[in-house]
């Protein structure tokens, strides 16, 4: 049984988005995965069964297409493939998508941040998961 509007999977082309898709679509749930690159989907056993939209979370105007009619979004985003700067984007995304996510109506965000104390000298990359996870709480739906 499927259950009411589709949740929405951003950064679908990871390692988490490739092990929680196919979970989500076996509970029953209609799943849109969010990709800049949506062809390296294409080869993924549950790829048929879901809806692949392509949008990039550094231009907003890709993103009301894809939350359009979305009641919740997993977000697996992180940009460190994208060289030393990754933090400012990573921040800019998350900023992005929760201003997108309140504007379509959002009923939740779930993020997988990391786990670190914030006042203490911690890496860049669990500073920048602290720092967009604090972007998404501040701007979107819970």
């Amino acid at each position: 049984m499927t259950m009411p509007g589709p949740i929405l999977v951003a950064g679908a082309s990871g390692y988490i988005a490739s092990r929680l898709t196919p979970r989500l679509l076996a509970s029953g749930y209609s799943v849109r995965c969010l990709a800049r690159k949506p062809w390296r989907l294409a080869d993924r056993s549950w790829s048929a069964a879901v809806e692949i939209v392509k949008a990039d979370l550094l231009m907003p105007e890709t993103l009301a297409p894809a939350l359009q009619g979305t009641r919740a979004a997993f977000y697996l985003v992180h940009s460190m493939s994208s060289g030393r700067h990754y933090p400012e984007l990573d921040l800019r995304a998350a900023r992005n998508f929760a201003e997108a996510a309140t504007s379509a109506g959002l009923e939740q965000i779930i993020y997988l941040g990391g786990l670190a104390d914030p006042q203490s000298h911690i890496s860049p990359h669990m500073r920048s998961r602290i720092e967009s996870g604090a972007a998404l709480r501040k701007a979107a739906p819970p």
